[in-house]
């Protein structure tokens, strides 16, 4: 398979969605199904780590600069699909929650509100709408709490009290975290002591991800957060409780997008027009359009976008299951057209969005497998 060639999520069978239920599974949580397979006969505490932006196609990228995580993949080779888009919100949400985009309706990195012309950034979120409503599915961590269960999630501090942390996260203690040693310390103190309840314990790293964005992948910036990486799975691997395991997964891949592969959408009339709102972000648009304008914006778009995208009707794309099931209070979110880049394409909108989104090197959001294939890895505490 090429690295570009599409692959569909493999929701409730192999997917991001599917891990942390697998893991509480393996916890004795009642109510859930380890899917997965992940056989942690005697494993009592579980460590999740979510390495942002880390695809199964930038393992052997990084291997050179992290060795530890090389072992890893090499000992225990295991690729699983993230959630579309391949999204750093909806991936997060999905994991919490273990339910696929489509229901939880976190459908993008920016998603216009329904019934207004306001697009909400899901990284810049904080109360308004309310988490608990924009994003209503019971997560994880609630029920493995209820269930008697301890659960800890460790972070960076600014996104503590984040609409995303609570749409993903509620349920959980957090343990601020602001470099690998603190997130690697709460990471193994979220796990407790030895004959304490089962515990899960996650840990979220967001650099490698960031300095690919502003860099590009394999530059000397994402090298040095490659090697923090390592730097991390050390620690925690070093840590780890014999009757604990670790799981190391994360939320999509990352390519490099040429400067002459994006099409600027605030800079050509023709793939303005018609277009009330226009959400999602570079690789994967949503168009919300004008009253009885849908047809002319899909057939603009086909012609200009060309071989570099996919543009089709909303009811085209959730039918081919991209999203999984779309209960009917999360379809407004979804524009009525939409345009899913191939290659290395993006569309960019530096006036209509914050103009740095326009300057990055890498991005993710479609359903090629250097976006879509993530890595599973598994380790037993050794001491």
């Amino acid at each position: 398979m090429s690295e570009f060639d599409q692959v569909l999520p493999r929701y409730g069978a192999d997917s991001l969605m599917d891990v942390l239920p697998s893991a509480l599974a393996q916890l004795g949580m009642p109510g859930v199904t380890d899917t997965l397979g992940l056989e942690l006969d005697g494993v009592r505490r579980i460590a999740v780590l979510l390495i942002d932006g880390l695809g199964w196609h930038q393992i052997p990228t990084a291997a050179p600069f992290a060795p530890t995580l090389a072992d890893l993949a090499a000992r225990a080779p295991r690729m699983i699909t993230t959630g579309f888009p391949s999204t750093t919100p909806t991936s997060l949400v999905s994991l919490g929650t273990g339910a696929s985009p489509g229901t939880h309706g976190v459908l993008g990195f920016r998603v216009a509100i329904p019934g207004t012309d306001t697009v909400l950034t899901h990284t810049h979120w904080r109360t308004d709408p309310d988490p608990a409503t924009w994003q209503p599915v019971p997560t994880l961590f609630e029920r493995a709490r209820a269930a008697g269960l301890t659960v800890g999630v460790a972070n960076r501090p600014e996104f503590a009290a984040s609409g995303l942390t609570q749409a993903a996260n509620r349920g959980a203690t957090y343990h601020p975290a602001s470099d690998v040693d603190e997130l690697a310390a709460a990471v193994l103190a979220g796990l407790g002591q030895a004959g304490s309840p089962p515990a899960l314990s996650y840990g979220y790293f967001p650099d490698l991800d960031r300095y690919g964005h502003v860099f590009g992948v394999d530059s000397e910036p994402w090298r040095e957060a490659a090697t923090e990486v390592d730097r991390l799975l050390d620690r925690v691997l070093d840590g780890l409780p014999a009757d604990a395991a670790l799981l190391v997964t994360a939320d999509h891949g990352q390519l490099d997008v040429p400067p002459h592969h994006r099409f600027d959408f605030d800079a050509d009339p023709r793939l303005q027009a018609g277009v009330r709102v226009v959400a999602g972000e570079p690789r994967v648009r949503y168009l919300h359009t004008l009253p009885g304008a849908t047809e002319d914006v899909l057939a603009t778009w086909t012609e200009i976008l060309g071989d570099a995208a996919w543009v089709a009707h909303r009811e085209e794309v959730i039918a081919q299951g991209w999203f999984g099931p779309v209960p009917a209070r999360n379809l407004p979110r979804i524009g009525d057209v939409v345009a899913i880049c191939h290659g290395t394409h993006a569309v960019v909108a530096p006036t209509s969005e914050h103009a740095i989104k326009a300057m990055l090197i890498a991005y993710h959001g479609a359903y090629s497998a250097v976006e879509m294939e993530i890595p599973l890895l598994i380790s037993r505490g050794r001491s």
